[in-house]
């Protein structure tokens, strides 16, 4: 016979003002059922559990119970049903799931769980005992431990299943330690070593994260959606899988994008976990390889394309909307350049939508070259800028430089355009080749004669930037970097592919070909370089810098869509964070160990911008828009229980 006693503390929670701030208000206990007795079922004991909906039930039987508000909001409207953001950091919180959470299933808890962090006073209270060992352990000794643990790994992807392993059974202490080591478990949370997760993601498959919608629900999406545990959802991230990283096409397992993407969003721009939504929309593959591997996760097809892929997609964007609401961003994330282009031209007036591979790498690229002004002199239009790639990326960052230098100039965008020349597969996209290019790649088809590879563009141009964003490693050779630097004094390169064997060149490479003049930043990280008796500490140009600060200010805002002007505020609140002791040590990027604080400040930038521009919902318009963004980010410290 199960004897248990059970404590329903129902929560009064006081309306949020209509500046919907997120200082915290009082939370008091207006009434304590006590529920004693033994519960069977057919062969088996069972814990007693009240339903949400029986405890809102409950708070209408009596004047002395206050229902609670489904309305309020906190954390840039994140709704806080159970209280938690409610009460103070010294104030106890109550573990819910659906009910309270005690015994095993607290320590099965990722939400809730603390491990031996538990104290005496909590073991107790929750029935603990003989399910923990005797000892108890602080947050920070778990920290210490975990990361000694971690180190002794020699391969990242050893190290990146250990952080995954941790995300599933202790979700703050997971933020803590990612957002307490942040340069270090960067490259193993996201780029390099997700793309080598994502290869191999089916044989290292544990436990579902996030939502996997295939053309097998079709027809059905809103109800996957409503599968989903959370309700308050703010920010998905959705990929369908056909172009992760410079990898290729890996179908359902790109899933790791998503999963590692919205980590960042928490740890570095503190966005609440609950509030984080990864999808995978699941099509097909047409990776021969994956089609034949028996460990493959996904639909084993072809890809699917034309009306049906885009109905799919359709379902999805009405479902998310139906489901949501208005104010949730929709990332794209990895899909392939005839599908992001279009998804994001067809969605961005009537959702509010924002492609990282377009936008974000546009937005930290732009931010580095501005900073790189003061280390290579003069004006944006002053500059001549060559890129090789015109995807996704190549195409999004020369557009944002062209709007920047049309904002700063006063000159049409279709002028400041002819300072930009890009480079694809088959040369430097000239006018005569217009007829057959793709509508995305027609802006940049200037008046010049046919030049058929990148070194002969170079010398041609004569740039003064040179970007890569091909996805094609060693692209720029030794004949090309020295080419570029003969007419620089200090040519800036950035090498912006991604893993790292993707990459247009190294570090080494871009310090050694240029004899140390080069201004060097790549999309994945390098170590430090030393040449002819100086250490050169290259920089990363990290769409981390931008993506997780850029939601947190349209989360703050209430923001309903995404402007152009909200990426060049971004990038501005970003290259104004690089300090003179950052450009004596040739970084245009300031370090993200201070990456809160920047997400802070890009937040507070992105959502003056969307208050200027009319599409911000949260009124009236905070103060001070920094310590707004401050004082909403989560925070991965343990609560105490009651």
């Amino acid at each position: 016979m199960l004897q248990r006693s059970l404590f329903l503390l129902v929560l009064k929670q006081s309306t949020p003002s209509a500046s919907a701030s997120c200082a915290p208000t009082s939370a008091s206990l207006i009434s304590v059922f006590e529920l004693k007795g033994s519960l069977r079922k057919v062969g088996a004991e069972s814990d007693l559990k009240l339903s949400l909906g029986s405890l809102r039930m409950a708070s209408k039987v009596t004047d002395s119970t206050v229902q609670i508000d489904p309305k309020s909001t906190v954390g840039g409207g994140v709704e806080d049903v159970y209280g938690e953001d409610t009460a103070t950091e010294d104030q106890l919180v109550t573990p819910w799931t659906y009910s309270v959470a005690s015994g095993y299933s607290l320590l099965r808890d990722p939400q809730y769980n603390k491990g031996l962090a538990f104290t005496e006073k909590e073991r107790d209270a929750h029935y603990l005992r003989g399910l923990l060992p005797p000892a108890t352990a602080s947050q920070q000794l778990q920290e210490k431990k975990l990361m000694n643990t971690i180190r002794q790994y020699q391969v990242p992807l050893q190290k990146y299943m250990a952080l995954t392993e941790l995300q599933e059974r202790n979700e703050r202490l997971f933020y803590k330690l990612l957002i307490d080591n942040v340069e270090e478990l960067l490259p193993i949370v996201y780029t390099p070593t997700v793309g080598e997760a994502c290869q191999k993601f089916g044989s290292i498959f544990r436990r579902p994260q996030g939502l996997y919608i295939s053309l097998k629900e079709k027809g059905k999406v809103l109800e996957v959606l409503k599968n989903w545990p959370e309700r308050t959802v703010q920010v998905i991230v959705v990929t369908d899988g056909e172009r992760i990283l410079g990898l290729g096409d890996l179908g359902c397992q790109g899933m790791g994008i998503p999963v590692g993407k919205l980590a960042l969003y928490t740890a570095l721009g503190g966005v609440r976990p609950s509030a984080c939504l990864p999808v995978t929309i699941d099509v097909g593959t047409n990776n021969e390889q994956l089609l034949e591997d028996e460990f493959y996760i996904g639909l084993r097809q072809k890809r699917t394309r034309g009306k049906e892929y885009e109905d799919l997609l359709q379902e999805f964007m009405n479902a998310v909307k139906q489901n949501y609401g208005e104010k949730v961003l929709v990332q794209f994330e990895d899909f392939a350049n005839h599908n992001a282009f279009e998804l994001l031209s067809k969605y961005r007036t009537s959702h509010l939508v924002f492609n990282d591979d377009i936008q974000g790498t546009a937005s930290v690229v732009l931010a580095g070259v501005v900073a790189a002004l003061k280390l290579i002199g003069g004006s944006m239009s002053e500059h001549r800028f060559l890129f090789l790639g015109a995807g996704e990326a190549g195409t999004g960052i020369a557009e944002l430089i062209a709007l920047e230098i049309s904002k700063k100039t006063k000159v049409p965008v279709e002028e400041t355009r002819k300072k930009i020349w890009l480079v694809d597969s088959k040369g430097l996209i000239v006018s005569s080749r217009k007829d057959s290019l793709q509508h995305f790649k027609q802006p940049w088809a200037h008046e010049h004669e046919p030049v058929k590879d990148l070194l002969d563009a170079v010398k041609a141009i004569k740039p003064t930037v040179l970007i890569g964003s091909s996805g094609v490693g060693r692209t720029f050779t030794k004949e090309v970097i020295e080419a570029v630097s003969s007419f620089n004094e200090k040519p800036l390169i950035l090498a912006l592919s991604n893993p790292t064997s993707q990459s247009e060149c190294t570090a080494e490479e871009a310090y050694t070909y240029s004899e140390g003049r080069a201004i060097f930043a790549s999309g994945s990280p390098f170590d430090p370089v030393e040449y002819n008796g100086k250490v050169f500490i290259p920089g990363q140009s990290n769409n981390a810098y931008i993506f997780p600060g850029f939601g947190l200010g349209l989360v703050i805002s209430g923001a309903i869509r995404v402007h152009d002007d909200m990426l060049l505020a971004a990038s501005e609140a970003l290259a104004g964070l690089v300090s003179e002791e950052n450009f004596a040590q040739g970084l245009i990027y300031p370090p993200l160990s201070n990456i809160r604080k920047i997400s802070a400040q890009i937040a507070a930038n992105v959502a003056a911008k969307a208050y200027d521009l009319g599409v911000a919902t949260r009124l009236p318009r905070p103060e001070n828009l920094v310590k707004y963004a401050e004082s909403c980010m989560y925070s991965p410290t343990y609560r105490n229980y009651r």
